[in-house]
């Protein structure tokens, strides 16, 4: 991803990245690989970076952010279903609750890289790359708040400057 400046802000460390943006994905090419990711969960959205080769797969909204941090995904079988050198990264995400009362999150996330040897990532810069474009579409909101669901979890703060 090239060289990278971060920053000091308060209690935050703050990372200038590039925006990725997605385009929407035809399930047909790529039915093996979420079915090996997500089972018979429901799906609501499918997009894909070229540029990165990540596969964004939007839960349902319906779901609750238990349902994907409970989410067995075995890496050997990701790599099983997709090997055509399509996709390097899966990010599975979920529409947030956010609450003017309570530390609500706008989205969630996990990230899984198996075809780059990293199993399951713990917070992802890259991945948020592409979760900014489609969340900012999705959510019309330039400012989020993020929580990548992994066993170690973080919370991240978007915020997109003008011009993306």
């Amino acid at each position: 991803s090239g060289e990278l400046h971060a920053r000091q802000a308060g209690s935050d460390i703050v990372l200038d990245f590039p925006l990725n943006r997605t385009t929407v994905q035809d399930e047909k090419e790529i039915k093996e690989l979420i079915k090996g990711a997500v089972g018979d969960l429901n799906i609501q959205d499918i997009h894909y970076s070229s540029k990165t080769k990540k596969l964004l797969v939007r839960l349902n909204d319906a779901y609750e952010r238990t349902v994907l941090e409970t989410l067995q995904v075995d890496p050997n079988r990701l790599l099983q279903a997709e090997n055509s050198g399509m996709v390097k990264g899966l990010i599975l995400t979920l529409k947030g609750t956010p609450n003017i009362n309570t530390r609500g999150y706008d989205f969630y996330s996990r990230y899984f890289s198996p075809w780059n040897g990293i199993p399951e990532d713990p917070v992802t810069g890259s991945a948020h790359t592409v979760l900014a474009s489609y969340w900012t579409e999705q959510l019309g909101k330039r400012e989020m708040l993020a929580y990548q669901c992994s066993k170690r979890g973080g919370s991240l703060k978007i915020s997109l400057k003008e011009g993306g």
